[in-house]
């Protein structure tokens, strides 16, 4: 098969991936994604656009978004009091300082990453972005399933995000696949054993939240 008809044959990418679960059989969100390498054709980075991250009952909603690179994310704050969402994580640094109920502030996400979303208030609150530059994406199912739909014909390096999970032990799972004819289209990811770095985090000025001071609101 020439290389322009490789070019045009796209195949579905599936597979599971062997996950740690909670005691209460939770298992934590997981991103996998597609870079094309070697004769994989170039793919456009797909286009930038608009996203909301919405502040209410003091959580985040969605918990997850992946997004192109360049987004904008909105963030509302629709609760009856003040939030700060920050980030300190290399995806995207921002602090969008103290903001009141019924106003909104507005993030774009310039560079590929992964940004944790914090409130400096209230230490319960937590999103993840994944900003990527691939439209060759999926989140893995309940089942610990995904598909990754028409990808052309091309070896890839698949990546894997798991949340919780320490960038050294993420870029271990990191491998390279072949896609379409020659290929198996389909992959195991084992991340059973991988570390996790657990749910606290500190507040911006990289402090521990004071537990025994409780916020008015």
């Amino acid at each position: 098969m020439c290389a322009q008809e490789s070019a045009q044959t796209t195949s579905e990418f599936t597979g599971h991936v062997e996950l740690h679960k909670d005691a209460g059989g939770h298992m934590p969100a997981t991103v996998l994604w597609l870079n094309p390498v070697g004769d994989a054709p170039a793919t456009l980075a797909p286009h930038p656009e608009r996203f909301t991250l919405v502040q209410k009952n003091k959580m985040f909603s969605p918990h997850l978004l992946v997004i192109p690179r360049g987004s904008v994310v909105v963030f509302p704050n629709a609760d009856p009091f003040f939030h700060n969402v920050f980030s300190l994580f290399n995806g995207k640094r921002f602090d969008l300082g103290l903001y009141e109920a019924g106003t909104s502030k507005e993030v774009v996400f310039s560079r590929e990453g992964v940004s944790y979303i914090f409130c400096n208030i209230h230490p319960e609150m937590s999103a993840v972005v994944l900003a990527i530059s691939t439209p060759f994406y999926a989140i893995a199912d309940t089942l610990e399933r995904f598909t990754i739909h028409n990808v052309p014909t091309g070896e890839y390096e698949l990546h894997v995000w798991i949340e919780a999970t320490p960038q050294p032990s993420l870029d271990r799972l990191t491998k390279r696949v072949r896609v379409g004819p020659g290929g198996s289209n389909s992959v195991v990811v084992n991340a059973a054993d991988a570390p996790h770095s657990g749910d606290k985090h500190l507040n911006k000025f990289g402090q521990t939240y004071d537990r025994a001071t409780k916020p008015a609101y």
